[in-house]
């Protein structure tokens, strides 16, 4: 599976809990595939997954134990509350490889940007962690994962850098679409989605879209 498959953004609006069913049955099939799974977001919504990953028939107690399932809330990539991009990048990199290391296929992670992006709610990094990002998976096969943007917690502009940053985009376990809006990191400035009100209508398709029957 290409980096074209395995870097996938998750837009939606709501309450975060809705994607918890579609996210529990991902980890699972990715979990059978012997990957790694990383879910980072608020403890709330880590305890949320845990009776998802249950609801699907995971032993979460047993995957826990031997290490094939992360559940976690730390924030220790935040530098005084602050996103730093380097120890983010760094930090994947060093999972990638303990992942490997220990057996695994790969890695495959999920995580909700504005929990990872720390308290401090500044998105200006944003843009170019998902470019340093789109560069790991190249570099890196073994990794794979979908980013989450709530769209109701973020600045639009956020948004916007989200949906342009991604080569797919997640719609949920069985379906995702390859991302006509997409841009490279070198992309010329009017290409760029701060200055692309027109992007706005298109996330609200996307939070509408219908979900698995």
């Amino acid at each position: 599976m290409g980096p074209t498959n395995r870097h996938q953004c998750l837009i939606y609006d709501g309450s975060p809990s809705r994607n918890l069913p579609i996210l529990a049955q991902t980890i699972r099939e990715k979990l059978a595939d012997d990957y790694r799974c990383l879910y980072l977001d608020s403890p709330p919504m880590v305890a949320g997954m845990r009776s998802y990953l249950s609801a699907a028939g995971i032993d979460v107690a047993r995957e826990l134990t031997l290490g094939s399932l992360l559940l976690s809330s730390d924030q220790s990539h935040l530098i005084d509350g602050h996103f730093d991009v380097d120890k983010m990048i760094r930090a994947l990199e060093d999972a990638i490889q303990k992942a490997v290391g220990d057996g695994y296929r790969g890695l495959w992670a999920t995580g909700d940007m504005s929990w990872e992006l720390g308290p401090d709610r500044n998105f200006d990094k944003l843009l170019e962690y998902e470019w340093r990002l789109e560069q790991l998976f190249f570099k890196q096969p073994a990794l794979s994962g979908i980013c989450q943007y709530h769209r109701d917690a973020m600045p639009r502009e956020a948004v916007r850098e989200g949906l342009v940053s991604h080569r797919r985009i997640y719609i949920n376990q069985t379906l995702s679409r390859l991302n006509p809006y997409y841009v490279t990191a070198d992309a010329p400035e009017d290409r760029r989605p701060a200055v692309r009100p027109e992007l706005d209508d298109v996330i609200i398709g996307l939070t509408e879209a219908p979900e698995p029957a």
